[in-house]
């Protein structure tokens, strides 16, 4: 937002310097990012008035003129712009005038000859003045400015501009009067505010509106205006507060428009009414349906677009740009004025989605204050009659929720001040600051019931209105010093798992972590988890970032893949971070996820070990040890399917209640897809399952003797090792203190669809020798569990 110091001074009255405005808006949080003057420093450039212009004799693109420079007499000069004519009123600067180059060194103005003529001094343009970077011609004045007077002065070039940075909260500071209420704020200075009359009438016709998308555009308000001058001149003031702010001057009727979107913040659109047909109507646009813009482009429209339209077409992108074949142009007598109110999610992104960039688009975006449409109307109805003249109309408002002009209220606490600020305020001090921001409150036991003004958008809740308090009153102002505080130590719980250590054991087994964004590929999210509703963007990055990742294999295998194609063919990378889902209740949520992937050779390269490629045991091996952590024996692994993984090298990682996560190798499909020529393996782990272990307990090792029986079992052939252990676990016995399977076997003497499991049993007594009656009589124990759990048979 460029502000020019004259222009602020016009709203407010203070003797304060541009230095201290300038570092009081940049301590509340509107940050001054540059300060340039309008002009640069020349001397002795005065209004000039054309009086004749002849050919030059030598030259074809030289003129010889006559000009009065309100010096006593009249001065021949040399010109070469194309737009010099008699009756011109430009600057001139004379004999003995210095202009400041852009490469720093100075122009001064000398008795000349060109091709033979003599000049007596130079007719400028706005480059020369060091007001424009660039110009079509000599800088041409109103008919009316007085000859000879000092152009410095005339035009009021001692002056500067401010640009702010400007926070996405703070629309409200994107005009005139925004930056001027924030700057009498701070300062504690009154603001000016101009009154905006209500207009005479001329004539009653009104142009019919149908809000048809109140969801989007809540408040409509139009005024016709007829029989206007449309070769009138925008006034030199008007002009330059316009170049001032960084928008050039086109035609008065679209010059004020722009006018009263910088001084009210509302942005404004003209349409010429002859052009529009029966009525105007707002609405979504057709898929497929194209507008001319009056940038020249035609936009071709998708569905979720917001459009002034009228009984036949979209003639407007609502709140961005107007069409080019209803525009207002020279020839246009009659005026269709448009002031309306966007909620400003329904036009956020949609101005980029198209290639656009708009005043207009920037300022709803961040939202407009809801009743300002007809006080923008009737102040833009008051310039137009005073510049173009016309016949005024009557205000058409059409208000679809009247709900747009309340805000609620908020309860402002002394003790949520001093607990967030840490400094206490007092009733005198917070309602002065609360007047000044033009909020309406009254007190109450509890604190201070506040409404907001509708401009804030940004002061919603008790937190935001506190941090106006902290910025009014000075963030310098808040003690350095901590406050005191007891010290409280806290004891970390026997039973809980460190992330620190979980990274630390991954480290140590090869791996590397990775941080990758949480904004992915919608088509890399729908291979990866097809079954998963992902959650879209409302205004990605790009589009291919454009929803949120349900699972960070997304991120790491874009990392895998660059590595690879960087000739890093051995990589291991794990990630700790959230996975996005949408929730039984349908809002977003969010899960902390472990993840890693490897790929490439087992060891680094070296001479003391033959190598070889990663493979599932690998990776197992690496989530077997990460379990173990936690309490190994709680989990177990079966062979599930899953979409992202190979059907024959894939496990859901399980517990007795849920799943934990899923390891395996990469499908062939998308390895294929992500261009990756070797074998990827991955995992998942939910974290919230992995943060709590057991406690280790004390056990007493016996003094007699330990028995092994070992057990040969024919069961069938999809029998799960987790399945034989809850079968001898279910067995109860309480002399068997360990147990292990060492042996499968299929193949000769085996049935089809069978296999034989060899099992150890480890028998032991805290008592006494166990004696063989006894043993038996357990290993048949064990052996009956296991035919009746899983059809075990003793070989």
């Amino acid at each position: 937002m460029k502000v020019s110091e004259k222009w602020l001074r016009e709203w407010i009255n203070t003797p304060q310097t541009l230095d201290a405005i300038a570092d009081k808006l940049t301590m509340s949080g509107c940050e001054v990012e540059s300060r340039d003057p309008v002009a640069t420093a020349f001397t002795s450039i005065v209004v000039g008035h054309v009086l004749e212009r002849e050919k030059h004799p030598d030259a074809d693109k030289l003129s010889v003129c006559k000009v009065d420079g309100g010096q006593g007499e009249i001065l021949q000069i040399v010109c070469g712009a194309s737009n010099v004519r008699a009756g011109l009123k430009v600057p001139l600067a004379l004999i003995g005038a210095v202009l400041p180059l852009p490469d720093g060194a100075d122009l001064k103005i000398k008795k000349g000859k060109l091709r033979g003529i003599e000049s007596f001094g130079m007719l400028c343009s706005s480059t020369e003045l060091g007001m424009s970077d660039k110009s079509d011609g000599l800088l041409e004045l109103p008919e009316d400015a007085p000859v000879g007077a000092d152009i410095r002065d005339y035009l009021k070039l001692n002056d500067e501009v401010i640009e702010l940075a400007i926070t996405a909260n703070r629309g409200d500071c994107m005009s005139m009067i925004g930056v001027a209420r924030e700057t009498a704020l701070v300062m504690d200075v009154p603001l000016n505010v101009p009154e905006i009359p209500a207009q005479t009438l001329q004539h009653t016709d009104t142009f019919p509106v149908d809000l048809q998308a109140t969801d989007a555009c809540p408040r409509y308000v139009g005024r016709i205006i007829r029989n206007i001058n449309p070769q009138a001149t925008t006034p030199i003031w008007m002009q330059e507060k316009l170049r001032r702010a960084g928008i050039r001057s086109i035609s008065a009727t679209v010059d004020v428009t722009n006018y009263v979107l910088l001084e009210l913040g509302q942005p404004m659109h003209a349409f010429d009414l002859d052009t529009l047909q029966s009525a105007i109507v707002v609405r979504y646009a057709k898929a497929g349906e194209t507008l001319k813009m009056l940038d020249g482009q035609t936009a071709t429209l998708r569905d979720d677009t917001l459009v002034i339209a009228d009984a036949d077409k979209a003639v407007a992108m609502a709140g961005i740009m107007g069409g080019e074949p209803t525009s207002v142009t020279d020839a246009t007598r009659n005026v269709f004025l448009e002031s309306a109110h966007f909620r400003p999610h329904k036009i956020m992104g949609k101005a980029r989605s198209y290639g656009l960039q708009t005043d207009s688009a920037a300022r709803f975006e961040r939202g407009v204050d809801p009743d300002m449409p007809v006080k923008a109307m009737e102040r833009a109805t008051q310039l137009i009659v005073d510049i173009c003249g016309g016949e005024v109309g009557t205000v058409v408002d059409t208000l679809a929720d009247p709900s747009l002009l309340q805000r609620k209220a908020i309860l402002l606490r002394p003790e949520r001040i001093r607990r967030v600020l840490g400094v206490t305020m007092d009733a005198a001090t917070v309602e002065g600051v609360l007047t000044r921001l033009n909020c309406e409150f009254s007190q109450s036991d509890a604190g201070w019931q506040v409404q907001a003004p509708l401009a804030r958008f940004d002061l919603n809740i008790e937190e935001d209105l506190i941090e106006e308090l902290a910025r009014v009153r000075g963030y310098d102002a808040i003690p350095a010093e901590l406050r005191p505080r007891a010290p409280r130590i806290t004891q970390p719980s026997e039973t809980a798992v460190k992330r620190e250590h979980l990274r630390q054991l991954l480290v140590a087994r090869g791996y590397q972590e990775a941080v990758t964004f949480s904004f992915v590929d919608p088509k890399m999210e729908a291979t990866l988890a097809p079954t998963t509703e992902s959650i879209a963007l409302a205004n990605p990055i790009s589009a291919d970032l454009g929803v949120m990742r349900s699972t960070l294999w997304s991120g790491l295998l874009r990392s895998v893949a660059y590595n690879l194609n960087r000739q890093q063919n051995r990589v291991r990378l794990f990630e700790i971070g959230p996975a996005f889902f949408q929730g039984e209740d349908g809002k977003p949520q969010q899960k902390t996820m472990l993840s890693g992937v490897l790929t490439g050779n087992l060891y680094p390269e070296q001479w003391g070990q033959v190598n070889r490629s990663v493979d599932f045991y690998d990776l197992k091996g690496d989530v077997e040890t990460l379990l173990a952590q936690v309490s190994g024996s709680r989990f177990h692994f079966a062979p599930v399917a899953h979409a992202a993984l190979h059907p024959g090298q894939s496990a859901e990682i399980m517990t007795d209640n849920a799943v934990v996560g899923w390891m395996g190798m990469l499908h062939p499909r998308i390895e294929e897809q992500l261009g990756l020529e070797q074998p990827t393996y991955l995992f998942e782990l939910d974290m919230a399952l992995l943060m709590q272990r057991a406690l280790p307990k004390y056990q007493a090792v016996s003094k007699f003797p330990a028995i092994r029986r070992d057990l040969a079992l024919l069961v069938r052939e999809d029998t799960l090792a987790v399945a034989l252990e809850n079968a001898v676990k279910k067995a109860a016995i309480p002399q068997l203190m360990s147990y292990y399977l060492f042996d499968v076997y299929t193949g000769k003497g085996i049935q089809e669809g069978q296999k034989s499991v060899a099992l150890s049993l480890i028998l032991q007594d805290f008592s006494r020798t166990l004696e063989d009656a006894e043993i038996n009589r357990i290993v048949d124990a064990v052996v009956a569990s296991l035919q009746e759990e899983v059809g075990a048979i003793l070989r």
